[in-house]
C-alpha cells in the first residue's frame, strides 16, 4: 500500500535526479542513496515501492534505491549529555538521560535528516 507521504517523496526525489543527470549529460541512474533520519517520518518499504512505482516505465525503472535510516541522538537538556535512546520514534524526543534522569528540554542533534547522499550515473 502507497502511502501519500511517500509517494510525493518518490516524485521530488526524481525529478531532483532529473536535473542532475540534465547538468551531467547522463542518460542511465543505477544507484539513488538517501539518508533518512528515524524522525523524518519516511517508512522504507513504501518508499521503495513508492520510488519503484513512479520509476516504472520510465528510464529510471530498475535504478537500485538504498535508504540508509540515520539513529536519533538527542543533547539533554538538563546535563548537556549526547545519547541515542534506543527504539527511537518520535516520542523518543522525551527520552530519560541516561546520566541525569532529565525527561524533557532535549535538542535533537541527529535523526531528521532527508537527503541524497549519492547518486550513481552512467
Amino acid at each position: 500500500m502507497f502511502r501519500m507521504h511517500e509517494m510525493s517523496l518518490a516524485g521530488n526525489l526524481l525529478a531532483i535526479i532529473r536535473q542532475e543527470m540534465e547538468k551531467h549529460h547522463t542518460k542511465r541512474l543505477l544507484l539513488v542513496r538517501l539518508r533518512c533520519g528515524v524522525l523524518a517520518n519516511v517508512v522504507p518499504e513504501a518508499l521503495s515501492m513508492a520510488f519503484e512505482a513512479q520509476a516504472s516505465g520510465t528510464p529510471f525503472a530498475g535504478t537500485q534505491l538504498e535508504l540508509r535510516m540515520e539513529p536519533l541522538c538527542l543533547r539533554c537538556g538538563g546535563c548537556g549529555r549526547e545519547f541515542s535512546p534506543e527504539g527511537a520514534t518520535h516520542a523518543s524526543i522525551f527520552s530519560v538521560c541516561p546520566l541525569c534522569g532529565e525527561e524533557i528540554g532535549h535538542s535533537v542533534l541527529a535523526g531528521k535528516e532527508l537527503y541524497i547522499d549519492h547518486i550513481e550515473l552512467e
